[in-house]
């Protein structure tokens, strides 16, 4: 997908901009409804960048504990 390929802070940007949008009240209903689904694709990549993000962390501070527990060789 293409669109997987944006960064955290273009999908985030977009996002904020959909959102104005809709909350402006100026688009039709067949207009918003497009908003709405681009929307919902764009909060799907920023919510998969922010779980990889996590699983980093997580991971190097699970690496950090196991390399401060075992006992110096």
């Amino acid at each position: 997908m293409s669109e997987k390929k944006l960064s955290y802070e273009a999908a985030r940007d977009e996002l904020t901009e959909v959102v104005a949008e809709l909350e402006s009240g100026q688009s039709s209903l067949e207009d918003s409804l497009k908003l709405w689904e681009r929307g919902e694709l764009l909060a799907k990549i920023c919510q998969e960048w922010l779980d990889g993000a996590k699983s980093k962390l997580e991971a190097a501070k699970s690496a950090r504990d196991e390399k401060t527990a075992a006992p110096d060789a």
